[in-house]
């Protein structure tokens, strides 16, 4: 690995999880790691993700929704799936390319049924602070792979 690697987080939408995870990573380790984020069908940032993320001192609201095939040709070292379905999915990249899996919920999916919005950022906040506590057990997981 180099020595700032580079983590592409992937999940489906590039909405909302990956994204956050994006945003976590360069927010707390930006000196150690580039962190870019992906989906394999993506279809626009989630604006209650940007929210959340703003709450918590993250902007992320200069990010954009971006297809996993614009880093095809990018040196990886790591690629972690953040939703289910991105894992069964994950293209193989070239070279040394690590992968691993860390599924989180779908807040988008969770917040469908909810009665008001504080309620469906309360799913979104849930989400935003599991994927803050595996982003701060990164450079163990780098170390280990």
């Amino acid at each position: 690995m180099r020595e700032r690697p580079t983590i592409l987080f992937l999940c489906t939408g590039n909405s909302c999880r990956s994204q956050m995870a994006e945003g976590w990573t360069n927010h707390i380790w930006g000196n150690r790691f580039e962190a870019l984020s992906a989906g394999s069908a993506p279809h626009g940032l989630d604006p209650r993700a940007i929210a959340v993320m703003a709450e918590a001192g993250v902007d992320i609201s200069g990010h954009r929704s971006k297809s996993v095939t614009e880093f095809f040709d990018s040196p990886i070292d790591l690629v972690v799936t953040v939703c289910d379905r991105a894992k069964g999915t994950c293209p193989v990249f070239p070279g040394d390319t690590k992968t691993i899996h860390s599924g989180f919920e779908d807040p988008p999916a969770m917040a469908k049924e909810t009665e008001d919005e504080e309620e469906a950022l309360g799913f979104y906040r849930k989400v935003r602070d599991e994927i803050k506590a595996f982003v701060e057990g990164l450079p163990e997981i780098v170390n280990n792979i």
